[in-house]
């Protein structure tokens, strides 16, 4: 099995920190006026940026996107992915495009919409992608379930939104109202992030060769 050497277990750490920070500052938000009045079914977790306490949103979207990097490296260093592959450029997009949701908010309907609001919109859907897909790629290479699980998962939920997208031409409902919009991200990311918590504890499966030498061992 691959040694946790002190730098893999510090960036893991730190990871596991970005992520703890990101759910306390985001779960303030649920009670923190103004944007505890938000509806957290009908309205996407983006409104936080559009209101007074956009920082603590943003705040915890930054430590997310940094927590996310930080397991990058603790998967590259206990060598379940490579530093370039199909894993790694996910992750480095998923992280990047968290940030770039901080920079561009979500368009403000109130008074209409922008390009800032359209690199925020595709930014997200490039990052909800992005990660599951990663968490997918990496749990299996080093056979750990927990990560495979929760990005197949994670593309569940976003299943559900681009099925409403499908569906509107024949239902005639708009897509965020015919499914509970707000709810469903929340489900999503609260995934994610748990997929991003499962990849910063794995660990390398052990070779058959590195079985055998342990058996002869012993």
């Amino acid at each position: 099995m691959a040694a946790i050497t002190k730098w893999s277990r510090a960036t893991g750490t730190l990871g596991l920190l970005g992520v703890a920070a990101s759910v306390l500052l985001i779960g303030l938000l649920h009670v923190l006026p103004p944007s505890s009045e938000v509806s957290v079914v009908r309205r996407t977790i983006s409104e936080y940026g559009l209101l007074e306490n956009a920082w603590v949103f943003n705040l915890g979207v930054f430590a997310l996107a940094l927590g996310s990097l930080a397991v990058l490296a603790t998967l590259v260093g206990r060598n379940v992915i490579r530093p370039f592959s199909v894993s790694s450029v996910l992750i480095t997009s998923w992280s990047l495009c968290l940030m770039a949701v901080v920079v561009f908010p979500k368009n403000n309907w109130a008074i209409g919409p922008s390009v800032g609001g359209m690199i925020h919109r595709y930014a997200s859907v490039v990052a909800f992608i992005s990660l599951p897909v990663a968490a997918i790629l990496a749990g299996r290479a080093a056979k750990a379930a927990w990560p495979v699980w929760l990005g197949v998962l994670s593309l569940g939920w976003f299943g559900l939104i681009i099925g409403a997208v499908l569906l509107q031409p024949f239902t005639g409902v708009n897509w965020w109202i015919a499914i509970p919009l707000g709810a469903v991200e929340l489900g999503l990311l609260m995934t994610e992030v748990a997929a991003v918590a499962a990849l910063a504890v794995v660990r390398t499966a052990p070779s058959p060769a590195m079985l055998e030498r342990a058996v002869v061992a012993g």
